[in-house]
């Protein structure tokens, strides 16, 4: 039977994440699809800042603004950023650059993907210890 999701839970919006970032991982390791796995790993990002958001208490605001994310969670004092705002300041232009025209796209740069991929799965870890699934 379906499980309804609560966009208040930081549980379900891990478990969106973790599903994305399985996606990302696996585009990355074929080459496949630069762009949309740069714009699908801002995506995780956003969903992580909001899980650890939410779990800090903060109520949720509709935002795809990664920048904005960053300064609450600075503005809570939270240990992730340090992790958080290099990932956040690399993808927010991708984040809608790399999914409409009318912007200049970049050549394919594999590594730094790469690298900013296993930067978000270590971050992906961190919020998981922290966060309890509900049920």
């Amino acid at each position: 039977m379906p499980r309804k999701t609560d966009s208040n839970n930081p549980a379900d919006w891990l478990a969106i994440a973790e599903a994305d970032m399985a996606a990302v991982r696996l585009l990355a390791d074929h080459q496949t699809s630069h762009t949309v796995c740069r714009s699908k790993l801002a995506e995780v990002i956003e969903k992580l800042m909001k899980a650890e958001l939410i779990r800090l208490g903060w109520r949720l605001i509709k935002t795809h603004n990664l920048v904005h994310l960053v300064n609450e969670l600075d503005a809570r004092g939270s240990d992730l950023i340090s992790v958080v705002r290099p990932l956040a300041g690399a993808l927010a232009e991708a984040y809608f650059s790399d999914r409409y025209p009318g912007f200049d796209l970049d050549d394919p740069d594999w590594p730094p993907l790469r690298q900013q991929i296993e930067e978000a799965g270590k971050l992906l870890d961190m919020v998981k210890m922290r966060v309890a699934p509900k049920s």
